[in-house]
């Protein structure tokens, strides 16, 4: 299934060096924006880190990907076990955007759209620096948010490294070279 919004829908470059990727998620909006902001929320689906809800706050994020799933399965070999970023928010507009930057390369948006008893969810990573990095963000993207939406529905998830990996594999075919 790849239809807009859906569990396991592809992220698109939307420009070469942005993806975009959308989950529609159980609302309300109150509840997701949570789960963006909170750091014992967020910890449960993407990374941990304390955040000052305000433009121009300098926050840490940091990422233990083997805790989201159990099994973790197997991490690659080249990829640490917990990895700290520092970001700085860039924009706020409570309950319906939140971007920031993503360490010192490029950033991050998030915009809430509520429909209904559902939110639209659509992450916007741009100014990915090269293919490399895309490959590693791409799938990372797409397997955190197929976290969250499990989480946020009280279902499971296959193991996080397993998935990863098997997307790594097709975002290498589906992203231009």
């Amino acid at each position: 299934m790849n239809d807009i919004g859906s569990p396991g829908a592809f992220g698109v470059l939307t420009e070469p060096t942005t993806l975009t990727i959308k989950r529609v998620l159980p609302g309300p909006v109150e509840r997701v924006w949570a789960y963006l902001t909170e750091s014992d929320l967020r910890r449960k689906w993407l990374a941990s880190g304390d955040m000052q809800l305000s433009v121009g706050a300098p926050f840490e994020l940091t990422w233990r990907n083997d805790e989201l799933t159990t099994p973790p399965g197997k991490r690659p070999d080249t990829i640490r076990q917990e990895h700290s970023m520092r970001s700085e928010i860039t924009e706020l507009v409570l309950l319906r955007k939140l971007s920031f930057t993503w360490g010192s390369t490029g950033g991050v948006t998030f915009d809430l759209e509520p429909t209904g008893d559902k939110v639209l969810l659509t992450v916007t990573h741009h100014r990915i620096p090269d293919r490399s990095i895309m490959l590693n963000v791409s799938p990372g993207w797409h397997v955190h948010l197929d976290v969250l939406a499990a989480r946020m529905s009280g279902d499971e998830t296959e193991p996080f490294w397993d998935r990863w990996s098997r997307l790594r594999q097709e975002y290498d075919r589906r992203l231009p070279a």
